[in-house]
C-alpha cells in the first residue's frame, strides 16, 4: 500500500485494516441497537432464531444483555468473544455467561487471512504466485499461549483457520491442551484447507469442524488458481471433515456470504451456484447428504454451541425454535433449493416472523 497526493494505491490486507478501524469514530449505543433491530428482521425473515456472533467486546455483550432483559430481542445469539486483553481479564475472572437467549462461552481467534488475497496460511507457496505462502495473523507463541490460557479458564477456543498450514498448527496446539477426546468442543472455524494427513487430527482431539458451505461455491471459481489442481482437492472437504466426529456446524458467515441459510443448504448438497453452476457439481466427493446438511444447521450447530438440550430439534423440555417453509427441503429439486420462502419463524413458540405480516410488532 503507498499513498500518492492524498489516493491510497492499494488495498489494506488482515491486520492492517487496523490502521483504518482506529481512525472510525465509535459507533454509538442508538446506533449499535438500530443496527441489531435491522440485522434482526433481516434474520428472521429468512428463519433464523439463533446467531453465532463472533468478535465481541464487552460493551456489546453489556448492549445485548440489556435488550434481552428489556424484551426488546427476539432472537437468540451465542457469542464469541474478541480474545483482547480487555476481555480475557473480565471473562476469565467471571466466567462464561449464560441466559435462554444469550451466551458468552467462547473466544474467537484468528491464525490466518483468507485465501482469495492470499492471506491463508499455506504449508507451500501459492500456485498463482512463487514465493508467497501467506501468513499468520499472531505469532505462533501468542496463539499457543491463548489455547493454554482459554483452556485454563473453561472456555471454547474457535479459531479462524484457512490455509493448511493454519490448520496444521492450531490442530497442535489444540491437542496440546486438549491432549485427546474431550468434551471442550473447541471449533475450528472454515477448516478450509486441510492437509490429508492432518484431517484425522480433529477426530483425534475432538475437534468440531465449523464451516460455510457457500464458501465452496463462492470459491470455486478460482481456488484451483490459488492451489493448483492437487491441493484444491483437500478444500472445502466437508464430508472428510464429517466423518472425523460424525458431525459438523454448518454456517453462512455473513456478512461475508449471504444470510440465508438455504444458499448454504444447497450449496452444501448440490456444490453448486445460484445458476447451476458446474454442472454435476464442484468437488461432489465432499457433498453432504440433505439430512447431515439440516443436522448441521440444527442439531450439530446447537451441540457444537453447547445447546443441544435446549434447541436444535423440537421435543419435549427444548425452547419452541423452528420455522415453516413453504417446501419440503428434504425433497424439492435441488435447483429450487434457493427461491424456498420463510412462511413463519418461531421464537419460545411466539411467532416472531409471518411473511405476509412481515416481523410482529408485539413483544
Amino acid at each position: 500500500m503507498e499513498v500518492k497526493k492524498g489516493r491510497p494505491t492499494g488495498i489494506l490486507v488482515d491486520n492492517a485494516i487496523d490502521l483504518v478501524y482506529k481512525a472510525l469514530p465509535a459507533a454509538t449505543r442508538a446506533e449499535i441497537v438500530s443496527g441489531l433491530r435491522q440485522a434482526e428482521r433481516n434474520c428472521l425473515a429468512v428463519g433464523l432464531t439463533t446467531v453465532d456472533d463472533a468478535g465481541l467486546g464487552r460493551g456489546e455483550v453489556t448492549i445485548l444483555d440489556s435488550l434481552y432483559r428489556a424484551n426488546q430481542l427476539f432472537i437468540r445469539a451465542y457469542v464469541m468473544l474478541d480474545p483482547s486483553p480487555e476481555n480475557r481479564d473480565y471473562y476469565f475472572k467471571n466466567g462464561p455467561y449464560k441466559t435462554d437467549q444469550l451466551n458468552v462461552r467462547s473466544f474467537k481467534v484468528y491464525a490466518d487471512g483468507a485465501l482469495g488475497s492470499r492471506g491463508a496460511c499455506l504449508l507451500g507457496d501459492y500456485h498463482d504466485q512463487p514465493g508467497n505462502r501467506g501468513f499468520l495473523l499472531s505469532s505462533p507463541e501468542e496463539l499457543r499461549k491463548l489455547a493454554g490460557e482459554i483452556y485454563g479458564h473453561g472456555f471454547q477456543m474457535n479459531t479462524h483457520c484457512i490455509g493448511d498450514s493454519a490448520n496444521r498448527l492450531l490442530l497442535r496446539y489444540y491437542g496440546e491442551v486438549l491432549k485427546g477426546k474431550n468434551d471442550r468442543r473447541w471449533r475450528i472455524e472454515h477448516a478450509q484447507v486441510v492437509s490429508a494427513p492432518d484431517v484425522a487430527r480433529f477426530s483425534e482431539f475432538g475437534v468440531i469442524p465449523s464451516v460455510q458451505p457457500t464458501h465452496a461455491t463462492s470459491d470455486m471459481y478460482w481456488a484451483g488458481d490459488r492451489l493448483g489442481k492437487d491441493r484444491v482437492q483437500t478444500a472445502y472437504a466437508y464430508k472428510n471433515l464429517l466423518r472425523q466426529n460424525g458431525m459438523l456446524a454448518l454456517g453462512s458467515d455473513f456478512p461475508v456470504e449471504d444470510i440465508n441459510p438455504l444458499y448454504g443448504f444447497h450449496a452444501a448438497v448440490a456444490r453448486q451456484d445460484d445458476k447451476g453452476y458446474p454442472a454435476g457439481g464442484f468437488q461432489m466427493d465432499n457433498a453432504l447428504t440433505r439430512e447431515e446438511a439440516l443436522r448441521g444447521m440444527t442439531t450439530w450447530a446447537a451441540y457444537s454451541n453447547f445447546e443441544e438440550k435446549e434447541k436444535g430439534s423440537i421435543g419435549p423440555g427444548k425452547l419452541a425454535d423452528f420455522v415453516i417453509l413453504e417446501a419440503d427441503i428434504m425433497k424439492a429439486p435441488a435447483a429450487e433449493l434457493r427461491t424456498v420462502k420463510v412462511r413463519q419463524t418461531f421464537i419460545g413458540g411466539k411467532e416472531v416472523y409471518n411473511r405476509n405480516g412481515e416481523k410482529l410488532a408485539a413483544r
